[in-house]
């Protein structure tokens, strides 16, 4: 089976494999790290995952991986390397839609679009898959995943059972879940069910939203919206500032937007009036917390453009690392990384958290 990340130059190894040793995962992460697993394989039921966790003549550690678009790889991984092959998709009714694991987060929002089911459109041109939604509560835009989810589908390594886990119990938050942290390596998700809205229910108020669909469509009344109306806004958007990861090795958005208290979110104000830095741009959360958006504070200490080795700063969006040579090694990613990092907390006093997991 052959990912939608794939483009003609991007080899993907996924096509007519089930199995292998050694494999190499260049193709399977849209960073395009030159790295191997011990061991590669794709299952296509739930039952077939039951019976490979339960193999004991497979290398360990077991790693699910789905479109590889958050994560680095820092080394070759010495276990086995998982993906779900099932891409099905169900309407349930009632706005409930049921989407397998596999599926391309993409083609699971323009599904939904086309069906006026209300809720996806904001998160369209996610790369990655339907599973690693759950996993990272992906957003974008004024939505995030765990908003949609009504329930997680998993295999509970431990138990050896199928499981269906309530969404409110897997406390999802900014880019964050228990899956990335006490469930890590329990539960591997195989399929996920969402409460969409069936009536109209646009998310305008965040970046330029509002201004495009305006701009496209010559109105924002909800009235005449349709999903499919604001996902090819978002879409048209997301292709203006980010690289195809088809041509450019990346990981999406490598950093979080970090929340600062309101002593600091002055501090900020004042370095950027007595450096004629323009306004700050940030979103009052609650009393005393405020969300500073990464890419302006890493823009500001000037790293546009700028890079290390083979890896630089995606100069269309700041808060993009991209492998500019398509060589660059991990050890470059990381060098960068640290370096912006500590850019920002020397001039802003914030300390930014990466958004990547690294493997």
């Amino acid at each position: 089976m052959k990912s939608d990340l794939c483009g003609p130059d991007f080899f993907c190894i996924f096509v007519n494999m089930r199995k292998g040793f050694d494999i190499d995962l260049s193709g399977m992460n849209t960073f395009r790290m030159e790295v191997t697993c011990r061991c590669f394989v794709e299952y296509e039921s739930v039952d077939e995952l039951l019976e490979i966790l339960s193999d004991k003549s497979l290398p360990r550690p077991f790693f699910p991986l789905g479109g590889g678009s958050n994560l680095l790889f820092t080394k070759d991984f010495p276990g086995t390397v998982l993906h779900c092959g099932m891409k099905g998709i169900k309407d349930l009714g009632s706005g409930r839609v049921y989407a397998e694991a596999g599926m391309v987060w993409d083609d699971f929002c323009a599904w939904c679009a086309s069906r006026g089911l209300w809720g996806p459109e904001n998160l369209s041109f996610i790369p990655g898959e339907v599973g690693a939604s759950a996993v990272q509560n992906i957003g974008a835009y004024g939505r995030e995943a765990g908003e949609l989810i009504e329930s997680v589908s998993c295999v509970d390594a431990g138990a050896g059972a199928k499981v269906e886990i309530p969404a409110a119990e897997c406390e999802y938050a900014y880019r964050d879940s228990r899956f990335k942290h006490d469930w890590k390596g329990r539960f591997f998700v195989t399929g996920v069910t969402f409460r969409l809205s069936e009536e109209p229910k646009p998310e305008l108020d965040y970046g330029h939203v509002r201004e495009a669909v305006k701009e496209r469509y010559g109105t924002d009344d909800p009235a005449f919206l349709h999903p499919s109306m604001i996902r090819e806004a978002v879409t048209d958007i997301r292709k203006g500032k980010l690289p195809e990861v088809s041509e450019l090795g990346s990981a999406g958005s490598f950093f979080r937007n970090p929340y600062v208290d309101g002593a600091t979110m002055e501090t900020i104000r004042q370095i950027a009036i007595e450096e004629g830095l323009g306004n700050v741009p940030s979103f009052k959360v609650e009393e005393d917390c405020f969300k500073v958006p990464a890419a302006w504070l890493i823009d500001k200490c000037g790293w546009k453009g700028k890079g290390f080795g083979g890896a630089a700063v995606y100069e269309k969006q700041p808060l993009v690392l991209v492998n500019k040579s398509g060589k660059a090694s991990p050890g470059e990613i990381i060098a960068l990384e640290e370096a912006i990092r500590d850019s920002v907390h020397e001039k802003f006093g914030v300390t930014l958290e990466k958004e990547v997991e690294y493997v």
